[in-house]
Parts: structure tokens; sequence; C-alpha cells
């Protein structure tokens, strides 16, 4: 394998909606270089980018993936996105490592919820970016309507660099706007279009369409500006490298046209990654701090050979085979085979044997890297995504996006003791490689979680774990942590007395007890004076007072936000001790709560929606359904965001459901906000449940 120098890297994310072509485009490209010995398809799990079990199994990418071609002296590197709503968080883990993104629209469905996702990712990175309409093979394909819904979303810098020749299933080729040419193509042949003249037919739109790229390069550049005015139009030599610097400035976004399965305009892509799409050099400054205790400032590298080696890993596989799988970029200097590295996150050193680059699923053994390249290692012993390493001298550490909440959580539990054994182990290796997934303990309520971005997420994490793990679980709807407080005042005697022969038992207690204000969680308060219980057993009355509220009063949920003053008592000087006080401090919890107004607290989610316009009424209505508190809307480009606070019981199962109401085009984030009072309805059946559960007998009244 020939080794690249960064100013002949380019390094590419393929971004955009489910099912917009972006898999397919890369196969074809891979084909067109010669990288693949044939054009590879999604559906048939040919495709080079798509080859995990699950994704050819559920049709659709699940996260990110690695390919490369080698094209006019060019080493191109392409991370393959997923385009679904519930793994598009998986773009912006790409945005650190590449120069530009290509947003791949749909040539029917034009601009879609993930393309706008994205698209917000590229603008916090400051990408240049580049569109292609995928699938313009396709009955009713339209590149009008298309590019019209791209410039509707994303502003007049979307400017079209081709024009089709044919359209949907008689789609013959492209016209080349910037150098005034055309190409045909053979449908699913080699991909390398026959240079034509432009047809007859095309010539004034092709002539249009070359004048608006002139004028927007020319408009950004005084020299091109003069030149333009002076001649009437700017010449190749020029306006090359002024659509390169254009894009680099954001000032352009040009549009080109592809059918993937048909191998249509790939080399064109290929052509155009080459020449304008910035080298791996011109990546701006990787800004980090450097590594903990190094005590120095923060550390600036800059893509070049001539720096001390970093590396930043920003994807893990756990593959049964080769063990774990780095994948990572090289921000500074070389890195070779066989080198030691240290890792500044985790304070340990590497050794990079048997160094690769990945082409989808397989490794290609290379010697070296150089600063701007991407490439994999397997078995690194402590190192996980995220990790910066580098030469031991220079330490840095990069930043790594920062992704959204989980959305959704889930009881989980084994099916078996033997499941029950593999678990643990299963999740955390699929942890390494998914940064969305969450795995804890609720303390509260005793059970396993796991929490993702939706509920196909946590399909997809209990099928690997079948899979990869033969470990089988079940999942349930988490129980709600509901609390217990206080709303009243309440005055208790607690007096504990038995006697069985020798020493007996003797403890009693006073105590007032009032509510506190929400977060106040627990207050002891000693008011004794003249010894009315000796000082060594007041922490005995407090003790047992904790332990009787963290087994609930209504419905055996910890009692919260509550004060207990202990202001009197008597004890007995052969009889008394801590135990005796400890249980008269629960009996004393016990009747005070009978009098203080005990009353359910619920947590209330902090929720923002995120949906089209048009289905706006609905979510506001089923919000409302959901005893939701509305706190604001605001409209950005087409989409209503709702800010809503919910209770968490109304939205263990919203993610379907969302999804159902919106088609697919709706997302929403939640979290943790307060606690409140449950409603009298709500709490009786809550109250009714709890007791039940625990086999009690429940009176008329309560039920």
């Amino acid at each position: 394998m020939k080794v690249y120098e960064g100013k002949n890297v380019r390094n590419v994310a393929l971004v955009g909606h489910a099912d917009a072509g972006k898999s397919e485009l890369v196969a074809a490209m891979l084909y067109t270089a010669g990288a693949t010995p044939q054009l590879g398809q999604v559906d048939s799990g040919t495709a080079p980018t798509h080859y995990d079990d699950e994704e050819i199994a559920r049709g659709m990418s699940i996260s990110n993936s690695l390919a490369f071609a080698e094209w006019k002296n060019c080493k191109i590197n392409f991370v393959d996105t997923p385009g679904f709503n519930m793994f598009v968080h998986e773009a912006k883990i790409a945005m650190p490592v590449v120069e530009a993104v290509i947003t791949v629209v749909d040539g029917v469905s034009g601009v879609e919820v993930s393309t706008e996702k994205a698209w917000s990712y590229a603008e916090e990175y400051e990408m240049p970016r580049v569109f292609i309409g995928g699938r313009m093979d396709r009955e009713r394909a339209d590149a009008e309507r298309m590019l019209s819904s791209i410039t509707e979303a994303f502003g007049r810098a979307v400017i079209p660099f081709q024009v089709l020749i044919g359209s949907e299933k008689n789609l013959k080729g492209v016209v080349d706007l910037v150098r005034m040419k055309g190409y045909l193509y053979e449908m699913g042949g080699n991909g390398k279009g026959k240079e034509i003249d432009i047809p007859e037919h095309l010539k004034a739109a092709a002539k249009a369409g070359h004048e608006k790229i002139v004028e927007i390069i020319a408009e950004g550049d005084d020299a091109l500006m003069e030149e333009f005015f002076e001649k009437g139009t700017v010449p190749d030599e020029h306006l090359l490298p002024g659509i390169h610097k254009a894009m680099l400035e954001h000032r352009i976004y040009p549009v080109l046209y592809t059918s993937g399965l048909g191998n249509i305009g790939a080399d064109r892509v290929l052509d155009f990654i080459q020449e304008f799409v910035p080298e791996a050099t011109e990546h701006p400054e990787v800004k980090g701090a450097p590594s903990t205790g190094n005590g120095s400032g923060p550390a600036v590298h800059h893509v070049t050979d001539s720096e001390p080696a970093s590396v930043y890993v920003f994807k893990t596989l756990n593959d049964p085979f080769s063990g774990r799988i780095s994948y990572f970029k090289v921000f500074s200097g070389v890195v070779k085979n066989d080198g030691t590295l240290q890792n500044f996150t985790r304070s340990s050193s590497e050794k990079f044997a048997h160094l690769s680059i990945a082409q989808g699923k397989q490794q290609v053994p290379v010697n070296e890297l150089h600063a701007g390249d991407i490439g994999c290692v397997a078995k690194l012993r402590d190192t996980l995504t995220g990790d910066t390493l580098g030469d031991k001298n220079s330490p840095i550490q990069y930043p790594h996006p920062t992704l959204p909440e989980p959305a959704i959580t889930f009881a989980i539990e084994p099916k078996s003791r033997a499941d029950e054994d593999k678990l643990s182990n299963g999740i955390h290796k699929l942890m390494e490689e998914d940064p969305m997934l969450r795995f804890f303990r609720d303390e509260q309520t005793k059970e396993f979680l796991i929490a993702g971005t939706g509920q196909q997420h946590i399909e997809v994490v209990v099928s690997k774990l079948k899979k990869r793990y033969h470990t089988e679980v079940n999942l349930k709807a988490p129980k709600v942590p509901y609390r217990e407080t206080i709303r009243g005042r309440a005055d208790a005697h607690g007096r504990h007395k038995k006697q069985s022969g020798g020493h007996g038992q003797f403890g009693d207690c006073k105590i007032k007890m009032e509510p506190l204000q929400r977060g106040g969680n627990f207050e002891f308060v000693n008011d004794i004076f003249g010894g009315a219980i000796p000082k060594n057993f007041i922490p005995a009355v407090e003790k047992g007072i904790v332990e009787a509220a963290a087994r609930g009063y209504l419905a055996g949920f910890p009692v919260v936000d509550f004060k207990v003053i202990l202001y009197d008592g008597s004890y007995h000087d052969v009889d008394s001790n801590e135990l005796s006080f400890k249980t008269a401090g629960r009996i004393a919890f016990k009747k005070a709560m009978e009098q203080a107004k005990p009353t359910l607290l619920e947590p209330i989610m902090k929720v923002e929606i995120t949906a089209p316009d048009e289905f706006a009424g609905s979510i506001m209505g089923d919000l409302n359904s959901r005893r939701g508190r509305i706190q604001g809307m605001d409209n950005k480009a087409g989409k209503t965001i709702v800010k809503a606070e919910v209770p968490m019981a109304e939205m263990l199962t919203y993610g379907a459901e969302l999804t159902s109401m919106t088609q697919g085009r709706g997302s929403y984030t939640m979290e943790m906000d307060h606690y409140d009072y449950v409603p009298a309805l709500q709490q009786e059946k809550i109250v009714a449940a709890a007791k039940a559960a625990r086999g009690e007998q429940v009176d008329e009244e309560e039920e």
C-alpha cells in the first residue's frame, strides 16, 4: 500500500437522511476507483461500508464505517455515517476527523429531518460542505425540486455545479458547469464517463449555470472581480483555485448529481473531492489541553509531519476475532508500525502493532501513517473512544464532541443465571463502541437500567448481546422513582418498651416534623435539654428515623424534604440502649407521618421536541394528555420546537409514539428537571398498586 503525505489526503464524511443513498454512493466510488471488484449494494449486503450483521438485517447504517479510494495520486478517506434519526449523532462524532462534509440528499424526497441535523453539526464545526443529489435515476426524482428544497433550507450559497442529461430511468449523464463538458455513462457500468460536447438543448442552461458560478466566486475576491469585469469571465487557471478558496470560506456549497446503483457520476464526485475539497494539511490548527499533571498552558498542534506525533481515537470496535480495534486520526507527526505512543487520557503507554487502514470490515496493513491520515490498530490495552495519544514529551488532550443525553430508558434483566454472569461484560464491550449507550443501577428501585437514543437503538443492543455475547435479556419499562414527602406538621411520641427477663429494652422520644423546601432532603435537629435523652443515644434516634424514611410510608418510596426536631424523651438506667432508641425513632416517625399529610412526589422531565410545523397541533394535544406543561414554542426553518415539562411516568413510551405521530420526522431530548406532587387520582392508583405488589390488603377507601 502506497504511503500518502497529508497534502495528498482528503478526508470526507458522507451525511444525510436515511435511504438517501450514502452507502451506495461510497460503493460506486470505490468500484470506480478500482478499490473493490464489484458494485456493492445495501440491499444485498455487499456495500463495503454496510457490513455489520445488524445493519444488513435492518437495511440501514447503525454506526460510522470507513473506506478509502486511491484516485489521481490522492488517497480519499470516506466516513459513511448513519442517517436514521436514532443514530445520526454518529455524524457529529465524525466531524473532528474530516475536512469536508458531503451531504447526500434523496432525489425524490429532498431535504429531510436528519439532513438538517447533520447540517447543524457541520455548521458547529465550520466544515466546508458539498451537496450530492442521490438516486437521481429513481422514478419521480427531480433535480429542480430537490435543488429548491436545498436552497430553501440552506440559503443562496447553494449552487449547482452540474446539469443532468436525461432524468429518472432515462438518466444518461451530467454536464460539468465548471469545465463546460458533458459526460455520458452506461447504466451500471465502470463509472467512468465518456466526455462529450454539451447537448444542444442544454447549452443555454449550462451557460447560465457557469456564469452563476463565476459570479459568486468573483464576488469574494477583489482580483477575480477585477478580471471578471475586464474579460467578462474568469479563466480556469484562476477559477479552480477560487472555488477551492470559496469552499474553505463557506461562501459556496456546490451541488452534484449521482446514481449510486447505476454508477452514474461517481468519477465526477471523485474528481471534485480531489480538486476542490481541502487537503488534510489544511485542517485548522487543533487546540487541546495538556494531559493532567503536565501543568503547562493549552497546547496547539498543526497537521504537519514536522510536529511531534499525536492521534485522536474517534471509534472503537470489538471484533470477535481481532479484539478491540481503535480507529484514529493522525493530527500531527508520523505514526509508525510497532511504535509506542503515550495515552494522555489514561496515563499509560500503547504499542501500535499491526497498523492498518480500514476498507469497510477489512484492514489493509501499512508501515506508517502521516499527519492528516486516518488509520486503525488492533489490541490497544487501555485506549477507548475519545482518547488522545502521542509523543510523551508533547502532551495534549483533544476535545471529544459533546453528545445529547439518551432519550429513553428500559429496565433490563437477564433471562437466566448464565445470562446474568455474561451480561455486564457484553454490555460494557458494547458501551466501548457506542458513546450513546448507558448502563447503570437505580439505587432506589434496585433495577438495572439501559438507556439509549430510542427503542430501536435499545433493540439493536439487545440483538447484539444475543448474537455476539450469547446473552439473552428481557426489556421492560423502568419503575418510576417516586418519592414521598409531607405537606403538614406533626408532633409524635415514640415509645419502645420490652421486658423479657434480665435486661429489657426501653427507648422514649418525642419529635416534631415539618416540611422542607423541594430538594431539602432531610434535616435533624437535636433540641434536647437537661439530659432527657443521653447524648450517646441521640444518633440512634436519628438513625431509626432515617431507616424508616428510606422504607417509605405510603407506598414504599423514600421520604424526602422533611425536618425532624427531637425535643424530649426519657430513658432507663439499665434497659435503655441504642437499639431501643432506634426503634423508638422508627415508631415516632410512623406516628408523625400519620399526622403530617403524606403525599407522593414524581420526577418531572424537561422535554424538547422538534418536528415539522404540520405536526405542531398533534404534539401539543398529546403533551396535554400526558399532563405536560408547555414552557415555550419556537419556529426555525419549517420546524416547530416545543419545550415542556412532563411527568416521567407519562414519557416511558414516548419515543415510539412520537415516531408514529410525526411519520418518523420528529425527535426529542429529555432530562430530569425536578420533583413535584402527584395529583390525587394518580396517587391513589400508585399507592394501591404498591400495596398490591407487597401483598397488602387494600381497603375500600383506597380503592
